[in-house]
C-alpha cells in the first residue's frame, strides 16, 4: 500500500490487485494532478477509504478477500463517493450489478489509461457543485441544486451523482417525456459505453429513494413505448 496523504481535496483511491495495472493508473492520475492512493485487496481498501474519505474510488471487481461489488455496496452505503468499476470484457453481469448498487461508471479491461483518466475527470466534474442554483420542489421532495441534496418529507435521501443529475434533469422539465436515449445523452458522458438499459436501472433506484410507493410512483412516471417523465 502506498503512503496515504489526507490533505488533498481531490483524493482518489485505486483498488486493483494487479500491481502493474495499479501503477500505470496511479501514474496517469497523478499526472492529472490528483493525489492517488493504491491498495491491492478489499480489506486494505476499507481501511484506506475510512482513513482518506476520497472523492472517487477506482475499483476492480475481481479482488482477493472482499470482492469489488461488495466493496461498492459498502462504499455507497457510507455516502455519495463517486465509484468507477474496472470489469472484465465479458463481465456484463458485474457491470449491471455494479450500476444497480451505486457505481457511477465502469471501464472494461483491457483499457487505455488515458480513457480511464478521462472517465475520472468526467465523473468528478458531474459530482462538483452545480453551476445553477436554486430549489426544485415537487410533492414531498425538495432538491437543492447548489448543495446537491435531496430531502423526502424532510428526510435526507442518499442519491449517487448520476441519480441526482438524472433527477435534476427531469425536475427541470416537468411533464416532458424523455426517451432513455435522450436521458443517456443528457446525463451521462459522451464516451459512456453502456446502453439505454442503464437509465432504466437508475430510474428504478430513484423511485426506491424518493417515491412513497416505488411500484406505483406518483412522480417518476413511465410512458410506455416512449420513456420517462416527471409529474410534479
Amino acid at each position: 500500500m502506498t503512503a496515504i496523504n489526507t490533505t488533498n481535496a481531490h483524493r482518489i483511491l485505486v483498488v486493483e490487485d494487479e500491481t502493474m495495472v495499479a501503477e500505470v493508473v496511479q501514474r496517469y492520475l497523478r499526472r492529472d494532478g490528483y493525489l492517488v492512493d493504491v491498495v491491492h485487496d478489499g480489506r486494505a481498501a476499507l481501511a484506506a477509504f475510512a482513513a482518506t474519505q476520497p472523492a472517487l474510488v477506482v475499483l476492480d471487481v475481481m479482488l482477493p478477500g472482499i470482492d469489488g461489488l461488495e466493496l461498492c455496496r459498502r462504499i455507497r452505503a457510507a455516502g455519495d463517493t463517486a465509484i468507477i468499476l474496472l470489469t472484465a470484457r465479458d463481465g456484463e453481469a458485474d457491470r449491471i450489478n455494479g450500476l444497480a448498487i451505486g457505481a457511477d461508471d465502469y471501464v472494461t479491461k483491457p483499457f487505455s489509461p488515458g480513457e480511464l483518466a478521462a472517465r475520472v475527470q468526467a465523473v468528478l466534474r458531474r459530482a462538483a457543485p452545480a453551476s445553477r442554483t436554486g430549489m426544485l420542489r415537487f410533492g414531498n421532495v425538495t432538491v437543492d441544486e447548489q448543495a446537491r441534496t435531496v430531502e423526502v418529507s424532510g428526510v435526507s435521501a442518499n442519491l449517487t451523482t448520476r441519480e441526482f443529475d438524472l433527477l435534476v434533469h427531469l425536475a427541470r422539465h416537468p411533464g416532458c417525456v424523455f426517451t432513455r436515449e435522450q436521458l443517456l445523452a443528457a446525463v451521462w458522458s459522451d464516451d459512456f459505453e453502456g446502453d439505454a438499459g442503464t437509465v432504466t436501472v437508475h430510474v428504478r433506484r430513484l423511485r426506491s429513494k424518493i417515491e412513497d410507493d416505488a411500484s406505483n410512483p406518483a412522480h417518476l412516471k413511465t410512458v410506455w413505448g416512449v420513456g420517462y417523465r416527471l409529474d410534479p
